[in-house]
């Protein structure tokens, strides 16, 4: 598996998790320049929509979903998730991509989420957290830990019961929540290396 085809399995895994098709509406949280949004609405043909606190990033990310051809249905807009410019309501899933762990404050950003999100519909994200295996005492764990920090512009990488505790407190029922880098098969001990 190549390095692309690996984004599109992990961006396709997450959009089958919405559980949306054609004549839905999403919302891609924090999308810098959307290429999830429009990857997944190529796989689901759902309307997206997709914030970003960047204009710059919304206007380079529009122009490509023109050049790409799914202007119609992928626009990029500017907006805080902190503060989400959508009505109550208004969204049939939404998704994150490494993202929301860019939120000074995660109940604030998830409560904004739920707020959005139609009843019955989904969250489904990708988010840099801590698990178990991390050891605060071992200086290669928190020397890497900087790094991915600085890297990313991350405020703290939380352990993931940060986050799940986060989404219950806003009002989610969280079906799901496990660590993609235990994943096995074929395609991640032939595949290509991320790095």
């Amino acid at each position: 598996e190549t390095f692309r085809d690996s984004i599109l399995r992990h961006e396709y895994y997450l959009a089958g998790k919405l559980g949306v098709s054609a004549g839905a509406h999403i919302l891609d949280c924090g999308c810098g320049i959307g290429g999830p949004g429009r990857n997944i609405h190529r796989f689901t043909q759902a309307r997206v929509t997709a914030l970003t606190l960047n204009q710059a990033q919304v206007d380079r990310g529009n122009v490509l979903c023109a050049k790409e051809g799914v202007a119609g249905m992928v626009r990029l807009v500017q907006g805080d998730f902190m503060k989400l410019p959508f009505p109550d309501n208004h969204f049939d899933g939404v998704f994150a991509i490494e993202s929301t762990c860019h939120a000074p404050d995660r109940n604030k950003v998830y409560s904004e989420i739920r707020r959005v999100l139609k009843p019955g519909g989904t969250f489904a994200c990708y988010e840099w957290c801590l698990t178990d295996k991390f050891d605060r005492n071992n200086a290669e764990h928190l020397d890497i830990k900087k790094k991915i920090e600085v890297g990313d512009g991350l405020p703290d990488i939380v352990h993931t019961s940060v986050c799940t505790e986060a989404l219950r407190n806003s009002g989610f029922d969280v079906v799901e929540a496990r660590d993609v880098a235990l994943d096995e098969g074929f395609h991640i001990e032939e595949g290509e290396p991320w790095y």
